[in-house]
């Protein structure tokens, strides 16, 4: 796994640049060139949804298996050949009776494990962090609700993401082209050319082994929500709001897209999560508060 920018100075780099927010993080929940099946499992819920994608397989290989088989054998049993004189047979009471009772066993039996796996996701718990993801034409806008602070989130390399006053060397880069000086910029955000389309300009950062609930809804057209090392998607429908929730139990950057079709740029709506231990969440968040002008952290003060 790659590893981005140095271990020094880690909690001062939160607090300065509540933005970046990703010292010494691994990037674990990413696609890979050439490979296939599905990203590391980050939460309770993806592993849920992998485990049954591995029984609908083992059920639908088996079934496929035995109904070749039968075709096969129907094919040499019963072919003219050897039947010079066809059946006057109508119907098969057995048969029949197999034929619907069998997948009707199958299907509850199917139900069995996947009904629990839809209630979990469905079933939102109490939140730690409550964030407000808003699709737009064609990027996020993260709301920290219990905070009262926003923020947009662009594909980093993007038109939005290109600013001269900020950094000089924006002047050579094009926007939504991979060339030497789009891999500077990404890397300058401490990414390589592999994380081109899916990196951001500020991700949403949460804490390791918290309950996170997302509030998703769009302000033009249907986007979608989606991590897939999370095991989470929810459409975002204008005038509506829904909900998703992950519990993130290892540390790293994660990344999903946009997935439902919103327009021309609907390729370019990429979403970044940084999952941080609870200090480090802390310092980025005291950082962010700052920052984006959201509502101070109470101060407890020592009483005698």
């Amino acid at each position: 796994m790659k590893k981005l920018l140095s271990t020094s100075g880690l909690l001062a780099a939160f607090a300065a640049a509540p933005a970046v927010a990703q010292e010494n993080l691994e990037i674990i929940g990413a696609p890979v060139d050439g490979k296939t099946g599905f990203q590391p499992a980050a939460t309770l819920l993806a592993r849920e949804i992998q485990s049954l994608d591995y029984l609908l397989l083992v059920i639908i290989t088996i079934i496929t298996l035995f109904v070749t088989g039968l075709l096969i054998w129907c094919i040499y049993r019963f072919n003219a050949k050897r039947n010079p004189v066809a059946a006057t047979f109508t119907h098969h009471t057995t048969v029949e009776v197999l034929w619907t009772v069998v997948p009707i066993l199958v299907l509850v039996f199917i139900g069995a494990f996947s009904l629990p796996i839809l209630f979990r996701q469905q079933e939102i718990p109490q939140a730690d962090v409550t964030i407000k993801a808003i699709g737009n034409q064609w990027y996020w806008t993260h709301e920290y609700v219990d905070h009262d602070f926003a923020f947009d989130s662009y594909m980093l390399g993007s038109d939005a993401t290109l600013d001269t006053s900020i950094r000089p060397e924006d002047e050579n880069v094009t926007a939504f082209v991979l060339d030497e000086h789009m891999e500077a910029k990404l890397a300058d955000a401490g990414y390589s050319r592999n994380e081109w389309l899916l990196a951001t300009d500020t991700s949403v950062v949460v804490p390791v082994n918290k309950t996170i609930v997302v509030q998703v809804t769009g302000a033009d057209v249907i986007h979608a929500w989606t991590i897939p090392a999370f095991g989470v998607k929810q459409d975002a429908v204008p005038g509506r709001l829904a909900e998703l929730w992950f519990k993130a139990e290892q540390e790293g950057i994660y990344f999903g897209q946009c997935s439902e079709l919103c327009g021309k740029d609907h390729a370019y709506m990429p979403i970044t999560v940084k999952v941080v231990s609870e200090e480090a969440y802390e310092a980025w968040l005291k950082g962010a508060i700052d920052e984006y002008a959201g509502t101070p952290l109470p101060v407890n003060v020592a009483s005698n």
